[in-house]
């Protein structure tokens, strides 16, 4: 808009004859003008054209990115939107329907971010589904052991002077007279046999008595006297290890030779501390027997197995596969499948599943090892390790044992659904058994190896790692507290087993439905042990009594396989559909508006921010590298609060600079004006200002 002078015509035509007469006045005033521009303005000098461009983009309309500020890319998206929750914010009139819209567009944003975090959550879901199939079912591994490790007659000679510190002990505590009845001892004395030796376990591993009324101290099993006992005592309880008060109860003190710390481990039955404190000699002897030796000392499979039936066929010692357990002696597999193959059943019923007599035999039986008669036997895949000490069922003497199976197949997702494993390689435990991973072998491995890693050595009831010995009181002296103390941690959930070890994704389960019948009945009692007598004679060579024997029947009850499966509860097609429907319900949105929205609010608005910072980078390097102008007047307040520029900021034109009044104390450049005809006045004043032009004077005024 331009600025036009209020002058009458006769001062504008003696202002221009004065301006025409005096060029020098013209190009002051022109100067005085740009001077007082630049010190009124706080930022650099424009460019004539570069300020009409910048007044011509300010007067267009805003389209999208190209607004200058996120207010005006708000304002303009809300606008052109097709939610119509925003444009109702903006076009709506008064503030309260405005104020109600902002809450009614907020209040749907809000349920659209909980319906869709619901949908989320529950795409991490999984439903479970069950199958029952009806087919022809392989037969699983059986893996059975008896329950005393070795005949007693073999390792009689390794275990005679703990057997005598034993009946020793059980003696002083409670009067119990010598056993020397069986005759598998009418060889000799176990006293005469253990004379000489002294009382090395006793010594090494203390038994206690503690009473009631005197806290810290015991009565010492071997010498009878009261000592005081020193350490932290704690009672152990089935298979939850606690700090407990003192109390009458009996116990052992293990210490550290490195040392002075001591514990004092007592139990609730003496029974238990017994059998307890023997199977940790046992155990410190035996691991110092070669693995070769030791499955000579334990029963054959002949000698174990006296009849045996499956699917109606008759089998024998050669369809089963050893097992040496440590704490089990000789286990015998069946269908573990050899030579590739493996058995199945046709129907199910106990007379097409698996018939095994088992010879017991407990004259061989360790008093002090085993305290219950018969054999254990459990259920697994080919490739799994048999956990015996862990699942296995009990199988009585002069008893027929009928377990029916029912198969159960589960199949579980990995992550993101569960923290399941497939094969275990994501799990940082070095497998030592030679099976499948599962979850009992990675907790037993990783205990091993804490074991080795704390103590120096391997404990004697789990698998061997390589390059490690068994641990024993010879080579590692403090191996017993070492590994009573590394079980209270395990137990305690301290050593991080539990954490680390994870679940299988897929494992095969059987349900086992266990009846007991009386076995062989008295009315075939004669006949029935005769017949066997007979068959075993070259393996047995005594008569067979109903209490050396047990009978075992495995089979499937019927063949439905039940099938657990997991699978995803939302697909990825459903989950899209759901939350379509939630924006389409809450803000009536579409696709379209999803990929908008994104747009507008992150890819313009990161645009406008990044180009905002862009120039304000480059005004400042422009101002560093720019030299100060000798011919720029400083910045005065008169500038900067001149009232003709204020209310017009259009650039300057010819006319509107002469209506300027002279800047005060304005500063002339230093080089001289430029002449008229370069600036093309004569021709503009003579076509523009015709009508201003003063006759000449005539001589006589």
């Amino acid at each position: 808009m331009l600025a036009l002078c209020t002058r009458s015509r006769a001062e504008r035509t003696g202002i221009a004859q004065k301006r025409a007469a005096n060029p020098s006045e013209l190009s002051e005033r022109i100067c005085s003008f740009a001077s007082i521009t630049y010190a009124g303005s706080p930022r650099l000098a424009m460019a004539p054209g570069e300020k009409i461009k910048a007044k011509i983009k300010k007067n267009l309309p805003v389209k999208g990115p190209q607004a200058p500020t996120i207010k005006e890319l708000m304002r303009w998206y809300c606008l052109n939107t097709n939610t119509h929750g925003c444009r109702r914010i903006v076009v709506s009139r008064g503030r309260l329907r405005r104020l109600l819209w902002i809450l009614f567009t907020l209040t749907a944003v809000a349920l659209i971010f909980w319906q869709c975090a619901l949908l989320i959550l529950s795409f991490y879901t999984v439903s479970v589904s069950i199958k029952v199939h009806f087919q022809k079912l392989d037969f699983p591994a059986v893996t059975i052991c008896n329950i005393n490790p070795y005949k007693y007659s073999a390792v009689r000679d390794l275990l005679a002077d703990l057997e005598q510190e034993t009946r020793e002990a059980l003696k002083t505590l409670y009067g119990f007279p010598e056993i020397t009845s069986r005759k598998r001892r009418e060889s000799g004395s176990w006293r005469s046999a253990s004379e000489g030796t002294g009382s090395k376990f006793l010594n090494l591993v203390p038994l206690l008595a503690f009473n009631q009324s005197e806290r810290n101290k015991a009565r010492d099993f071997l010498t009878g006297r009261k000592r005081k006992v020193s350490g932290s005592i704690i009672h152990k309880a089935s298979d939850v290890m606690h700090g407990h008060e003192s109390k009458e109860v009996v116990g052992f003190q293990l210490c550290s030779n490195d040392t002075s710390d001591c514990a004092v481990y007592t139990f609730s039955s003496g029974v238990n501390a017994i059998r307890e404190w023997y199977k940790l000699h046992y155990m410190n002897i035996m691991a110092q027997v070669s693995l070769e030796k030791k499955i000579n000392m334990s029963y054959s499979a002949e000698e174990l197995l006296v009849n045996c039936f499956f699917d109606g066929v008759s089998c024998d010692a050669r369809n089963f596969t050893l097992f040496h357990h440590p704490m089990y002696g000789n286990c015998y597999t069946f269908n573990n499948r050899q030579n590739e193959t493996v058995l199945s059943t046709s129907m199910g019923g106990s007379e097409y599943g698996l018939q095994v007599i088992l010879h017991i035999n407990e004259e061989e039986y360790n008093p002090f090892l085993v305290s219950s008669t018969g054999a254990k036997v459990i259920v697994h895949r080919q490739d799994e390790y048999p956990f015996i000490e862990d699942v296995g069922t009990e199988i009585e003497t002069a008893m027929a044992t009928s377990i029916g199976m029912h198969l159960t197949e589960s199949f579980k997702l990995s992550e993101p659904y569960s923290q399941c494993t497939e094969d275990g390689s994501e799990v940082p435990i070095q497998n030592i058994y030679n099976a499948s991973y599962s979850l009992q072998i990675c907790l037993h491995s990783c205990f091993q190896a804490k074991m080795v890693e704390k103590c120096g050595c391997a404990q004697y009831s789990k698998p061997l790692p390589p390059k490690v010995n068994y641990c024993n009181y010879q080579q590692h002296p403090n191996w017993m507290y070492c590994f009573y103390q590394l079980h209270q941690a395990f137990v305690r959930e301290e050593l991080g087993c539990q954490s680390v070890c994870r679940e299988a994704c897929s494992f095969k389960e059987w349900s086992l439905t266990t009846s007991l019948a009386q076995w062989p009945s008295e009315v075939s009692e004669k006949w029935l042990l005769s017949v066997l007598t007979w068959d075993q004679s070259q393996q047995i060579k005594k008569k067979l009594n109903k209490t050396d024997l047990a009978k075992l029947l495995i089979f499937y009850k019927d063949l439905n396989q039940r099938s657990i499966m997991e699978s995803p509860a939302n697909s990825i097609e459903m989950l899209l559909s759901n939350i379509g429907g939630q924006l389409g319900l809450w803000m009536s949105c579409s696709v379209v508006c999803v990929i908008e929205i994104i747009e507008v609010f992150f890819i313009d608005s990161l645009s406008i921010i990044a180009r905002h910072q862009w120039h304000k980078a480059k005004e400042w390097w422009a101002r560093r590298q720019a030299p100060a102008c000798p011919e720029a007047p400083p910045c005065s307040p008169q500038g900067q609060v001149n009232p003709v520029l204020e209310p017009d900021d259009d650039l300057p034109t010819f006319t509107s600079a002469l209506c300027l009044p002279p800047a005060p104390g304005a500063q002339v450049p230093g080089t001289p004006p430029p002449k008229y005809n370069t600036l093309r006045l004569e021709r503009t004043f003579s076509s523009q200002l015709t009508d201003t032009q003063v006759p000449p004077e005539s001589p006589e005024s």
